[in-house]
C-alpha cells in the first residue's frame, strides 16, 4: 500500500495590479512625501526596457531616501515588490525598478548633472502636480489678493 500524504493547496498570490494603477500609486507615494519637480516620461514607443520613468527630486539626501522608502513601502502594501533597488543607502540617486516603470529619486545636484529628462527628450512628458502644502492650525491662511 502506498503512503499518501494529504496535498496542501498552495496559497494564491494576489493578482498583479495593472501597470497604470501601480504607476499611479508610485506617483501618489512621491507626492505624499513632498517630492519636487515630478515628471512622468512615457517610454512605450522609445524603449523595450520599461514603459515609464518617474523622475522626482528630494531636497536632501535624507529626503531622497524618505521618498524612495515610502514608494517601496506603499507599493509593497499593495502587493508590488521592486525588482531592483539601487542607491538607497547613499540617498543621492535612488533607482526603483518595478519592471513596467522605474522610479528615479534624485538629489537636485545629481539630477541637474545627469539631465535624465534631456536624454529622453523624445518621450512625452507629464508633470506630477504636487498639491498645496497643508497649513498647520497655528499658521494663518495666506492673505487674499
Amino acid at each position: 500500500m502506498t503512503d499518501r500524504r494529504p496535498v496542501r493547496p498552495r496559497p494564491r498570490r494576489a493578482p498583479r495590479p495593472a501597470a497604470s494603477e501601480a504607476l499611479a500609486w508610485a506617483v501618489e507615494a512621491c507626492v505624499a512625501r513632498k517630492a519636487v519637480d515630478g515628471l512622468v516620461l512615457d517610454l512605450r514607443t522609445l524603449s523595450d526596457a520599461t514603459d515609464f520613468f518617474v523622475v522626482v527630486s528630494g531636497t536632501s539626501d535624507t529626503h531622497v531616501r524618505a521618498i524612495a522608502e515610502h514608494v517601496l513601502e506603499s507599493l509593497k502594501l499593495r502587493g508590488m515588490k521592486a525588482h531592483h533597488v539601487e542607491g538607497l543607502a547613499s540617498g543621492r540617486w535612488v533607482l526603483l525598478d518595478f519592471f513596467d516603470f522605474v522610479v528615479h529619486v534624485f538629489h537636485p545636484s545629481l539630477r541637474e548633472f545627469y539631465q535624465l529628462e534631456g536624454l529622453w527628450s523624445d518621450a512625452p512628458q507629464q508633470r506630477v502636480e504636487v498639491g498645496p502644502e497643508p497649513r498647520s492650525p497655528s499658521r494663518p491662511p495666506p492673505p487674499e489678493p
